[in-house]
């Protein structure tokens, strides 16, 4: 199976198929750049992968993961790789990318995520998204976590789709954590901390329900093409 880089360096085993995980993260964390790096480890170890793209211009994305060592003409021609485009939606414009939505409110796409919940099982699949905060800004927060709860989450498992699922911190109410927390297999923070008047970027496990899990946080390493790793 393929595997999660950061997150299986903590677990002691892999994470099953079809697991929901739920990442909570702080906007001055090296989360963005995280999401491309394991995104980057499932496709090298032979996964096939979405990277849905709220926050980020595709061709960042794609620069990135090039940086990464990620050929993406190759892997987007041969369907291995979709990189989604809901960025630009968010700015009020059309996207020229096929894989893209034109409007983030809940009423729009629920017909498309309908149909992906009735296609065929993908267990070496997974689907990543760098932040779904951002469907708060067009939806009230009980029509979005519905669609969460009831299309993308139980999909995601009749599928078998590995799904890692990033939302902002303090910027929701307690109820909508809460729900998000409830209904994932697993946990996982990014942060930056202030130590001696210096900063360092982290992350931990906080629970893990399928899958044994060191829950102490970890240090960060930033590389110079932007990969990040656990901090020996």
């Amino acid at each position: 199976m393929p595997r999660l880089p950061l997150i299986e360096d903590l677990t002691t085993g892999p994470i099953p198929p079809g697991s929901q995980v739920l990442v909570e993260y702080d906007p001055s964390s090296q989360w963005y750049n995280a999401s491309l790096t394991i995104t980057a480890g499932w496709l090298k170890t032979g996964g096939t992968a979405s990277y849905v793209a709220f926050v980020q211009p595709l061709e960042d994305v794609r620069s990135q993961f090039k940086r990464l060592g990620v050929d993406t003409r190759k892997l987007e021609k041969d369907e291995s790789l979709r990189i989604i485009d809901y960025y630009t939606a968010t700015l009020g414009q059309k996207s020229k990318d096929t894989d893209s939505e034109s409007s983030l409110k809940v009423a729009d796409i629920s017909i498309s995520i309908s149909k992906w919940m009735q296609q065929p099982p993908a267990p070496g699949q997974l689907i990543i998204s760098d932040d779904e905060s951002t469907f708060g800004r067009f939806n009230d927060e009980k029509a979005w976590i519905e669609l969460e709860l009831t299309r993308l989450i139980p999909g995601g498992r009749m599928r078998k789709v590995t799904a890692i699922t990033a939302v902002m911190i303090g910027v929701h109410s307690e109820w909508v954590y809460k729900r998000f927390e409830g209904a994932s297999e697993g946990i996982v923070d990014f942060k930056l901390e202030e130590v001696e008047g210096h900063t360092r970027n982290i992350m931990r496990i906080r629970n893990m329900r399928n899958v044994g899990f060191n829950s102490q946080w970890h240090p960060l390493k930033i590389s110079d093409n932007f990969e990040i790793t656990l901090e020996k």
